[in-house]
């Protein structure tokens, strides 16, 4: 069977690749001044965000004034694989223009998507997201940061941490308990706090892979006072907009993930002959199978995603997205494994070997050991594998609660 994408589509993705020819930032700007956080936002980046919020490239599913040109969900599908495949990013603050902003969008009062949502669409301003806490990891139900009202202010007491970005951002989208009395799902709020508000203290976490240039921070609130105002929409109702604002994040990334894959398996396919060279012909064979079963794996992770998309394009349900995450997180671990393990001791004494056999220190993926360390962030962001599985478990196979 061959897929193929009607006229329309195929013109679609005509008109990006040309204005991605035209007007796309170069290898060298990018690597000149790196993302090295899901928060900063380099000049060259911030150029780049408001140059596709002004050609309509952003959101392409989204309306002109935001960004967008009303392009229907094949057209976004097919945008965010040509992006990948081009390796540009949209934004490098990935959280703050895939759930924050379009939050705001739908939560936020008039002044909030002008002085908040609107910025980071322009690539004026980033943004982190406040969720998890040291006894709340992946409970939201369970945090404890205080936001008390007192008058026309909030004053916030506590503690976040694994917070991307937060060392760099403008703003956290921040949630915090309002109504200490109310059953846990209740009582949660959403309030907008300016990172350079005082009682706010960023610390960022080492990090194995790349320690200076931390992503992850602890952030301390001591008596920190924001306007009432920047509560977005009603008081007590985080809960119900945090599933909104995750919905954001997990609608098509889905298609970036496969896309790694997918890039992942050809950088080791490339490698394969060179790492493999001094290996025993049965050592080689064990290596040759278990790429082969990678290359399986990253072929049904794609099936998996279209099938759910097509489901979704057609106003239905799609259990498939509720499987995608965490298949791909794991799948991504295994090949890094298998590379790190396939390249043996050069994996940690020199580096990765290039696409034409040559050892380098400078590669810009990272070696396959430091991908294999960063994998373990992978399947615990954005929902830890274990708790995918319950929530698979319990609400896609309707099984009991453990």
């Amino acid at each position: 069977m061959r897929l193929r994408f009607d006229e329309s589509v195929e013109a679609f993705r005509a008109e990006l690749l040309d204005w991605l020819a035209a007007h796309r930032p170069s290898a060298e700007e990018m690597a000149a001044d790196p993302s090295i956080s899901t928060g900063h936002a380099p000049d060259w980046a911030r150029r780049w965000t408001r140059q596709m919020f002004d050609a309509g490239w952003l959101v392409p599913g989204w309306p002109p004034e935001l960004g967008g040109r009303n392009a229907g969900p094949i057209e976004t599908l097919v945008y965010i694989e040509e992006l990948a495949r081009a390796k540009v990013p949209r934004t490098t603050n990935v959280q703050g223009l895939g759930i924050v902003a379009p939050s705001i969008l739908d939560y936020g009062s008039e002044a909030q998507i002008r002085d908040y949502a609107m910025p980071i669409l322009r690539g004026e301003k980033t943004a982190c997201l406040g969720m998890s806490e040291p006894g709340a990891g992946s409970d939201l139900a369970a945090l404890s940061t205080r936001a008390v009202l007192d008058g026309d202010r909030f004053v916030i007491n506590g503690q976040k941490v694994w917070t991307s970005g937060a060392n760099y951002a403008d703003f956290c989208f921040l949630f915090c308990r309002t109504d200490p009395d109310a059953p846990k799902h209740k009582g949660i709020s959403i309030v907008l706090v300016d990172m350079d508000t005082p009682g706010i203290t960023v610390r960022p976490l080492p990090e194995i892979i790349r320690p200076e240039h931390p992503d992850l921070n602890e952030v301390f609130f001591a008596d920190v006072v924001v306007p009432a105002e920047n509560l977005v929409g009603e008081m007590n109702n985080g809960w119900a907009m945090a599933n909104g604002s995750l919905a954001h994040e997990r609608g098509m990334v889905w298609v970036s993930g496969v896309m790694s894959l997918e890039e992942s398996m050809d950088r080791l396919r490339g490698e394969l002959p060179a790492i493999t060279a001094g290996l025993t012909p049965a050592e080689r064979a064990v290596a040759i199978d278990r790429v082969v079963e990678l290359t399986i794996d990253t072929t049904a992770a794609r099936c998996l995603g279209y099938r759910g998309f097509a489901k979704l394009a057609k106003g239905g349900s799609a259990p498939e997205q509720a499987l995608m995450k965490l298949f791909a997180s794991e799948v991504r671990q295994r090949i890094a494994l298998v590379g790190a393990e396939v390249q043996g001791a050069a994996a940690i004494e020199v580096g990765a070997v290039d696409m034409d056999g040559h050892l380098s220190v400078d590669e810009p993926q990272g070696t396959w050991l430091e991908q294999y360390f960063h994998s373990f962030a992978n399947t615990i962001s954005a929902g830890a594998s274990e708790i995918q599985r319950n929530i698979i478990a319990e609400r896609v196979l309707g099984l009991p609660r453990s």
